[in-house]
């Protein structure tokens, strides 16, 4: 896994079950020598503490549009130009809906639009919301814009239903990771 070592990989959490995968997601990638730095919404916070992402990379995690930590201009400027790649794990159907309308209303929304390097998506929700038209429809946009969808897989969803929707595997996601690094 030297692909990873000492490259500058940003993931954006939002705010459903699967965060729990994005943490061990961020420590394979550690423990294979990136540097990583995490960026959550507000709802991710309800899954998932900022102090998980904080000990497993040593940085400080990424919240706010309006009250910079180590970037004064904006993180979303900052963060956005050290990037070697941005991943959206999990990519919940509010946030397909937002990138594929170029909306920015959180800092991980705002840095889909401010990054220069490859995105990849790991979408996660209910089978429902998987399968609406919608729901089809933006992936179809994100893609379109140039984002590289990794597809969820079906099975044991949190709401006790069998499906797809499921986050793909950190192991997936990081073969997906290292096929796009430039």
């Amino acid at each position: 896994m030297d692909e990873f070592k000492n490259r500058e990989i940003l993931i954006g959490v939002t705010g459903g079950i699967a965060a729990y995968k994005t943490a061990d997601l961020v420590s394979k990638l550690v423990q294979a020598g990136a540097k990583v730095t995490v960026a959550m919404t507000d709802a991710a916070t309800q899954f998932i503490g900022p102090t998980t992402f904080e000990a497993l990379t040593s940085r400080p995690v990424y919240r706010g549009m309006f009250s910079p930590i180590e970037h004064p201009q904006g993180e979303h400027i900052g963060l956005a130009r050290r990037a070697e790649l941005y991943i959206v794990a999990p990519a919940t159907a509010d946030f397909i809906a937002k990138a594929a309308h170029g909306l920015a209303s959180d800092l991980v929304s705002t840095l889909a639009l401010t990054v220069t390097c490859p995105i990849l998506l790991a979408p996660a929700m209910n089978t429902e919301m998987w399968n609406k038209l919608p729901t089809q429809r933006n992936l179809q946009q994100v893609e379109a814009d140039g984002m590289h969808i990794i597809q969820p897989g079906s099975g044991w969803l949190s709401c006790g239903q069998i499906g797809p929707g499921r986050m793909a595997e950190p192991a997936e996601i990081l073969a997906a990771i290292s096929a796009r690094l430039p």
